[in-house]
């Protein structure tokens, strides 16, 4: 009888001790995760374009991180309404910075006082139903809506957003079911419970449904987020790869890569493309040196970015070679706009040369005669342009339709 009484004495601490056990595991897991999210944005933010919004994000998951040592505290320290609003304020308080640091990264404005007026009033409001029944809906939501408001909120700053990236569109996706999942959580309070009291919390088995949960959320939203930045990163890199320091203008292979995108938007429209070559450049390089040589770079690529439509493509693709693709542009547009250059480029004025120097350019133009002839349609510009270097410079000149080919003179059959 004895042997049989212990035994049914030990069964409940079991199915207490494991929740426990579940829930210090996945507070240990979160805590370590958010702290490796807040090293993580703070090193992204020394390469970022961003970097405010980095340094924001790795100080909400810096912040946010103590949630899990002041979870553990309600159940070991003596003080359990102190440690539970230090684990709702530290939630909340990360959470504020996130949606500072996505405010920032997506450009919208955001009234400090308003959030900390915010935070105070939730606060206040966590605090003042902390002896409410923790099962009932009082407290559950009490609790949880401060959270669910500020990841909506965030939601709809991403989504709302000029920028329609796909990632920026997935990581709206992610914080809506964030911060949905707070009004799950509460119902599921009230539901199954949370203990009679703060100390319970981290018996039950919807602490661990909860701490799972939150881990699952929040490397799902940093993750996200990292993907973010470091997309933009990768583009700013590629930017830099693809672009011509002393021009400011594309390179070649940014060139050749916008021209390519160009058509593929609009493959059945019409295309033209401007090709442009500085006269007597080495003449100038060779009389007044390399840096009068640069500035005649800088005027001429300054004189396209002017004079350029919206929508082109504009390019050096050589050392005093220069290109323009004209999206959606016929060739006699694009004539007209060699004809403003051609004029332009006399004009200019460039430090390091004499008032009395004239600058001049020769410019080639064709079009493009099918999606896929993107080489033959720079190779008749630049044939055209060599016609304009032959015939005397200073002039525009339009690609020739290419001679049709000869057909063979069969002999008759006898």
């Amino acid at each position: 009888m004895v042997l049989k009484t212990a035994y049914r004495c030990r069964t409940p601490d079991l199915s207490i001790d494991e929740p426990m056990n579940g829930v210090v595991f996945f507070l240990a897991v979160n805590f370590i995760v958010a702290a490796c999210f807040c090293a993580v944005f703070a090193v992204v933010a020394t390469r970022s374009i961003s970097r405010a919004a980095a340094l924001w994000f790795a100080a909400g998951f810096g912040i946010a991180s103590l949630s899990a040592i002041c979870e553990l505290l309600i159940a070991y320290a003596p003080y359990p309404r102190l440690s539970g609003a230090g684990a709702f304020m530290t939630v909340l308080a990360g959470m504020l910075l996130l949606f500072v640091g996505l405010c920032r990264l997506y450009g919208r404005r955001m009234n400090g006082w308003l959030a900390a007026l915010f935070f105070i009033t939730s606060s206040f409001v966590s605090d003042l139903v902390y002896a409410a029944p923790r099962s009932g809906a009082l407290h559950a939501f009490a609790y949880q809506t401060p959270f669910a408001l500020v990841i909506l909120a965030s939601a709809a700053v991403v989504w709302l957003s000029p920028r329609r990236l796909t990632i920026d569109r997935v990581l709206a996706a992610v914080l809506l079911v964030t911060g949905l999942h707070f009004f799950a959580k509460a119902g599921l309070a009230v539901l199954v419970g949370s203990g009679a009291v703060a100390t319970d919390y981290i018996n039950t088995s919807y602490a661990l449904i909860s701490q799972s949960a939150t881990a699952v959320l929040m490397v799902s939203v940093g993750l996200t987020l990292l993907s973010v930045l470091v997309l933009e990163i990768m583009a700013d890199e590629r930017s830099a790869s693809e672009q011509d320091d002393l021009s400011g203008l594309s390179n070649r292979r940014g060139f050749e890569r916008g021209v390519k995108a160009a058509i593929s938007a609009s493959p059945n429209l019409p295309h033209a493309v401007v090709l442009c070559d500085l006269d007597h450049f080495k003449a100038i390089n060779d009389t007044y040196g390399h840096h009068a040589g640069d500035a005649v770079i800088k005027c001429f690529g300054s004189l396209l970015r002017t004079l350029a439509p919206k929508g082109a493509i504009v390019g050096r693709v050589g050392g005093e070679e220069f290109a323009v693709f004209l999206p959606n542009t016929s060739v006699q547009l694009a004539l007209l706009l060699a004809q403003a250059l051609r004029a332009g480029t006399t004009t200019m004025t460039v430090a390091g040369l004499p008032p009395s120097l004239t600058v001049t350019a020769s410019f080639g133009v064709a079009d493009l005669r099918a999606p896929d002839a993107i080489e033959e349609m720079l190779r008749l510009a630049d044939m055209a342009l060599y016609d304009a270097k032959g015939s005397g410079r200073n002039r525009v000149c339009e690609a020739r339709n290419p001679a049709p080919p000869r057909q063979a003179h069969l002999r008759p059959v006898k």
